[in-house]
């Protein structure tokens, strides 16, 4: 019986130190594998970090592109009702591409670009017609299949102590500006206000931060341009009134001096549900006519253009679903055109002055057929003399922002399929011309009362990414 329980002894005691050497292996095991996690973990650490350092320098050293692709019908009218004559396109077929472009190599610094091509289906690789636009307007007229540039400028954003300061130069976004926006179904605006300004401009621009002095969201641009060189001697040969050549110099024997602008412009006030903007323009030597040679001349006089524009983003606070999708808009402008001596705009007297008026208002409300789409009214009125600066088209038909006269229009904005990618519109448009229609901000033509109508049903569906 001892030998037995001997026997036990020994074989527990032998069983006993061979788990206490197992547990002490398996505790140098997980002490091996806990160093390894740990060595893993501080080698994922250090890779990580260069990986956030590596994105964070692409993200400074790439360009960002999208994608801006329009296709549209529009159905085209138009009639003379005192002589009665008419015409018709019962289908414009137009594509227009954006590529654009944006950039920031550093905090506070970016670029932004846009380069167009807006062609008619069936035109002409280049139109040699329209060349006698100037770069501004060639984007935004459905013409050829010529790859333009519409925006190019950069941003630097900075403070000069507590003030915030900004400035930038180049091509500015100045087409389908504060409040045009929604009638292209597009949600965020351009810079200037378009009731007076609608067209592409090259021009430097400056801009200060009111908020911390005056009201919430307050700011001001300063901005200074050129719409048109002026008269510069042949790059590649002697000018025919001078003897030799002299690149890119004024020539002696032609007034035709450059057109430049300046305009002063901003935010009044801003909370995201009240926004008022303002907007003056300055334009020196502008066109018009010459008394004494009975010609078109380019450096007429000055105009000067002026806007005060409101919108109001949701109705009450939180009354109703609908009302909070609701937008109520107006705006006021009027343009003063003063002519030198010598000669006449918009048919005034020898050296002297036409003003004229305009007022906008628009609201847009939810269809309550899809889940962001919305119904557009606006009404714009413009007096015999109204002339802003409203190259860029807003309708196939002319600017309707611009009439001297009535403007209707009804639009339907919505999502293709319900994707937000593929935004799409109906749209129609009925202007009654009491004056002669101001399709090119003409300061040499004398506005004669007509009586003319023009209609646009444009339907459209985009690609934006």
């Amino acid at each position: 019986m001892n030998k037995i329980f001997l026997s036990l002894s020994v074989l527990s005691a032998l069983s006993f130190n061979a788990f206490a050497d197992d547990v002490a292996d398996l505790k140098a095991e997980i002490k091996a594998l806990n160093d390894k996690v740990s060595k893993l973990e501080k080698k994922q650490k250090r890779t990580q970090k260069t990986l956030n350092t590596v994105k964070q320098h692409d993200a400074f050293d790439n360009i960002k592109f999208g994608i801006d692709f329009r296709n549209a019908v529009d159905v085209l009218d138009y009639k003379d009702n005192t002589t009665g004559l008419t015409a018709k396109n019962d289908s414009l077929l137009s594509s227009r591409l954006y590529l654009t472009m944006k950039s920031s190599p550093m905090s506070g610094l970016t670029f932004s670009g846009k380069l167009a091509v807006y062609s008619l289906w069936g035109s002409e690789l280049y139109d040699d017609g329209g060349a006698g636009y100037k770069s501004w307007a060639g984007s935004s007229k459905a013409t050829d299949t010529v790859m333009r540039v519409k925006e190019a400028y950069f941003v630097y954003t900075t403070a000069i102590g507590d003030q915030p300061i900004s400035m930038s130069i180049g091509r500015r976004p100045s087409t389908n500006g504060f409040l045009a926006n929604y009638r292209e179904n597009e949600d965020s605006a351009g810079s200037p206000l378009a009731h007076i300004t609608n067209m592409e401009v090259d021009a430097a621009m400056v801009k200060l931060d009111w908020s911390r002095f005056l009201v919430e969201g307050a700011y001001t641009k300063f901005i200074y341009g050129r719409a048109h060189s002026g008269a510069i001697s042949n790059v590649y040969g002697t000018d025919s009134n001078y003897p030799y050549s002299t690149p890119y110099a004024s020539d002696p024997y032609d007034d035709d001096d450059p057109v430049d602008f300046a305009i002063l412009l901003g935010d009044a006030y801003n909370n995201g549900q009240h926004q008022l903007m303002y907007e003056w323009a300055h334009i020196f030597n502008t066109k018009g006519h010459n008394v004494a040679t009975g010609l078109n001349a380019k450096a007429a006089g000055t105009a000067d253009l002026y806007a005060l524009s409101y919108k109001m983003e949701g109705v009450g606070d939180e009354i109703s679903d609908f009302l909070d999708d609701t937008i109520l808009f107006a705006s006021i402008a009027g343009t003063y055109y003063n002519a030198n001596d010598g000669y006449t705009l918009l048919g005034s007297d020898n050296g002297g002055s036409k003003s004229g008026y305009s007022y906008w208002v628009g609201a847009l409300i939810p269809d309550m057929i899809t889940e962001d789409g919305k119904f557009g009214f606006e009404y714009n009125h413009g007096s015999q003399y109204w002339t802003p600066m409203t190259w860029a088209e807003d309708t196939a038909t002319g600017s309707k922002i611009a009439v001297r006269g009535d403007a209707y229009e009804a639009y339907w904005n919505f999502n293709l399929f319900g994707i937000k990618y593929l935004p799409g519109q109906i749209r129609y448009t009925y202007m009654q011309h009491d004056y002669t229609p101001n399709n090119h901000c003409m300061g040499w033509v004398a506005p004669e009362k007509v009586d003319i109508t023009s209609q646009d049903i444009r339907a459209f569906v985009s690609y934006r990414y």
